[in-house]
């Protein structure tokens, strides 16, 4: 890898670990540090990779419906256990959490994937090989819908960030669900009057 290539990996770990940090105290989320870690390294991952869609198996695993997934991972071997746990509630938390305007028309809505991951990361903790990550996997289990809101948080900063197209998806998204996340990063990004500033 090149050395441009590190520092983009390196500042693009930087801006997840900044904007997370603020999402999390904003949304009044506690973390334990090494699950914020988890979660830094889960978004630079998905964001440098195409780690969202498996290569295996020649792209068979892609449209998987997790069901199936966690139903194979109940067959497995303890090591293959673990990995194909952590991928389907790593999947699931950046999908519910990215993803959950599309998510709201899709045939299973976001609570599936809320429900799946969840589960998924709880049978982690059970199975995880070192105490630290076992704590991990357990707040990422009780945590993950409030997890999934800071994700819903940030992926919308981005959005408004990358222009007038994903602001307006942004804004039409709030119009339609109402959310207060979204209406502060509106706020925020000069798109909204907060509420109770009426112009003189």
């Amino acid at each position: 890898m090149s050395m441009s290539g590190l520092v983009t990996g390196a500042s693009l770990k930087e801006f997840f670990k900044t904007i997370l940090e603020e999402v999390i105290h904003r949304q009044r989320v506690v973390v334990a540090e090494l699950t914020g870690f988890y979660l830094v390294n889960l978004l630079t991952e998905f964001a440098t990779t195409d780690k969202l869609f498996s290569q295996e198996e020649g792209g068979r695993k892609d449209h998987e419906p997790l069901a199936m997934l966690y139903h194979r991972a109940l067959q497995q071997e303890r090591e293959e256990r673990i990995r194909t746990f952590r991928r389907l509630g790593d999947v699931s938390l950046y999908k519910a959490g990215f993803f959950a305007s599309s998510l709201q028309s899709s045939v299973v809505g976001p609570d599936y994937y809320i429900q799946m991951g969840g589960t998924a990361y709880g049978q982690l903790a059970a199975l995880a090989p070192g105490a630290g990550f076992a704590e991990v996997y357990r707040e990422l289990c009780s945590k993950f819908r409030m997890l999934v809101e800071v994700l819903e948080e940030i992926s919308a900063r981005g959005m408004v960030q990358g222009g007038p197209a994903g602001t307006l998806k942004v804004y039409e998204t709030w119009v339609r669900t109402g959310s207060n996340k979204l209406e502060r990063v509106l706020v925020d990004a000069g798109m909204l009057m907060p509420k109770g500033h009426l112009s003189n």
